[in-house]
């Protein structure tokens, strides 16, 4: 899967992507440090130790470079997001639970992380490994970074 870049000075506007998720009672946060074990406990069981690890490191970081979905009815965590984990200006891992799919979720987690990259004063961010090319084309402009298979993850044990 090849890296992507994201301009970040040409983002959309984030308005449409959190109103369509709060419409569902879902909210978009930082998980405060005091979560953090619940959060990697949530995303070990759905998507691996790898991606737990990962988000683990977000924890590390002040402010928190993680975001989370939270169904604010059911009290319970639907997706994740994080940046500057594995490296610094990258995005990602990101998942959101099967059942949650498909309701704007991981669009909104994608452009919270954006945009605090951005806030954080990085004109560019890069999606490593990018899984779903066209779905980062299609919400934030991605654009495949050439020659670069595997990237900093070839060396995963």
């Amino acid at each position: 899967m090849p890296d992507m870049l994201v301009k970040l000075y040409n983002l959309p506007d984030s308005k449409p992507f959190y109103d369509k998720v709060a419409a569902r009672n879902v909210r978009i946060f930082r998980p405060m440090t005091p979560n953090r074990d619940k959060v990697l406990r949530w995303i070990e069981e759905r998507f691996g130790i790898g991606w737990s690890n990962e988000i683990a490191a977000a924890f590390t970081k002040s402010p928190v470079s993680c975001f989370i979905a939270y169904d604010t009815e059911k009290k319970e965590i639907l997706g994740f997001a994080g940046y500057d984990c594995t490296a610094p200006d990258y995005f990602g891992p990101t998942g959101v639970a099967v059942e949650a799919r498909k309701g704007g979720i991981g669009g909104a987690l994608l452009i919270a992380c954006l945009e605090a990259l951005r806030e954080e004063g990085y004109g560019y961010a890069i999606i490593g490994g990018a899984g779903p090319v066209d779905y980062y084309k299609k919400v934030c402009g991605a654009e495949i970074i050439e020659g670069s298979i595997p990237g900093i993850y070839k060396d995963l044990i």
